[in-house]
């Protein structure tokens, strides 16, 4: 315990120390976590191999409050993967330590900063362990402000009925958000009142003791069919007395003559020390690499039948899929409306039920793309407008996804505009490397199909409702670009 508060203040040094060197970002923001995250890291609840970032046994985490970032890279030159001189080039042109993290820093998987989206990448990564048989956990940290973001419930509702005991929320009550205090403050009991009722344990802490972040993080790791929230009540800027629990200090970097007086009440740090992160032993399994998709069992259309799009991408699903291939299919419960029914009757155990929740759809697709599979994930085109956000932030993720929208333009003309999708290929063109696919007919929509699948990166294809005549011969190929 000694070791691992001196590894706070030596975190705490390196946030002031980077923030004020770059002249900008959330020291306040990142100084309340402190021992939450030095506690995960370095009090033997991480399972880590430094010298394997991509190890699949590896423990993920997420930070959902990406504006935190100081307390990341501070963690991670605590680890010893890098050293004070490189973090010192934080927010910096041409730096990997970018303001918000990306996966160009490595040890960050995924694009976070936008608000109410880290735990649903959150649950994608559980589901995978699941899926996968395998015994890695995922933490993710929570900012209180982000609670009032409807994706974070939406997350926390399908966790809870996918019994996602592998999943570990830590919430961060620092009680004061960019412009003053948070919806609840410092409520905690009643973080735990909502949170509980959605199916979650919960445990409520002081954050700043390690005695009892330690002990949570163990009862945490004994959760057996739930989802665990650690909902800590913390200082915003808790090691810097005229920053603690004061408004103005958020996205507020000190000035280089308050540094100094900052740092004295530090004390002693202890430069030198390093923090040591414990590695999973191997299962003795290796997974195959995956060679792509193979177009061979597609279907076969005549010209001049009738066929919807949407029903020739759900047989070309099924026709395409293998177990050996990483393909998932995730649905927004109308999937016997865009046909991914189909894939779902035939291999339930690759088909996840999202419900009517679109973002929160996105993020478990982001999630499920990091560690390894191909998610094909389906709505109504219209109603993927409202997860533009978490879309956007999946192009920054490095995602590999394709998303498919059915029910396109104005075919369902008597549903009215509300269900037809009209903005939906400008918004997905707007999206960094993405393509979009409009198939006509049959034909062009298997093809197409199988090329998103072997396309790396997000494809959005857009299916109609209506019945279309073929029109192209079987042996047509489509290729993207």
């Amino acid at each position: 315990m000694d070791n691992l508060k001196e590894l706070s203040k030596l975190i705490r040094y390196y946030i002031l120390k980077s923030t004020t060197q770059a002249g900008s970002g959330h020291p306040s923001s990142s100084l309340s976590a402190v021992e939450l995250m030095t506690v995960l890291f370095f009090g033997g609840f991480l399972k880590y191999d430094l010298k394997d970032i991509q190890n699949p046994l590896n423990d993920r985490v997420i930070f959902s409050k990406g504006h935190a970032s100081p307390l990341l890279y501070a963690l991670w030159t605590s680890a010893g993967v890098m050293s004070e001189k490189e973090l010192l080039t934080y927010r910096k042109f041409g730096s990997v330590l970018e303001g918000h993290p990306t996966p160009q820093f490595p040890y960050a998987e995924v694009a976070t900063g936008s608000l109410g989206q880290g735990l649903s990448i959150g649950v994608g990564y559980s589901l995978n362990a699941k899926l996968d048989e395998l015994p890695y956990k995922t933490f993710v940290l929570l900012g209180d402000s982000e609670m009032a973001e409807g994706s974070v419930w939406e997350a926390i509702q399908l966790a809870s009925y996918y019994k996602l005991s592998n999943l570990i929320g830590i919430l961060d009550v620092n009680r004061l958000g960019q412009r003053g205090e948070t919806m609840l403050g410092h409520n905690v009991k009643e973080y735990a009142k909502r949170v509980s009722s959605f199916g979650w344990e919960t445990i409520v802490i002081d954050g700043h003791s390690v005695t009892e972040v330690a002990d949570a993080y163990s009862l945490a790791e004994s959760s057996k069919d739930k989802p665990v929230m650690i909902i800590a009540k913390t200082i915003k800027g808790k090691g810097v007395s005229f920053m603690e629990d004061k408004i103005g200090w958020h996205g507020k970097t000190l000035p280089y003559e308050k540094l100094g007086e900052a740092l004295k009440e530090l004390e002693d740090i202890d430069k030198t020390l390093r923090g040591h992160i414990d590695k999973r032993e191997s299962l003795g399994r290796v997974n195959q690499p995956f060679s792509g998709f193979h177009g061979s069992r597609v279907a076969q259309y005549n010209k001049g039948d009738l066929i919807a799009t949407r029903k020739a991408y759900g047989e070309t699903l099924v026709a395409i899929f293998s177990e050996d291939t990483p393909l998932v299919v995730l649905d927004a419960e109308v999937s016997n409306s865009t046909y991914s029914e189909i894939f779902k009757l035939k291999y339930p155990e690759r088909f996840f039920e999202m419900y009517i929740a679109e973002q929160n759809m996105v993020g478990v697709a982001i999630g499920l793309s990091k560690r390894g599979k191909i998610p094909f994930a389906s709505t109504f085109a219209a109603f993927w407008s409202r997860a533009h956000d978490q879309i956007r932030m999946a192009a920054y993720s490095n995602a590999n996804i394709k998303f498919v929208g059915s029910h396109a333009g104005v075919s369902i003309g008597e549903d009215g505009p509300s269900q037809m999708g009209l903005e939906d290929i400008s918004m997905f063109r707007s999206v960094f490397g993405s393509a979009v696919l409009y198939p006509s007919d049959a034909v062009s929509c298997a093809k197409l199909t199988l090329q998103a699948a072997n396309t790396n990166g997000i494809v959005y294809l857009r299916t109609t409702r209506k019945e279309t005549p073929v029109i192209y011969e079987n042996s047509e190929e489509f290729p993207i670009g």
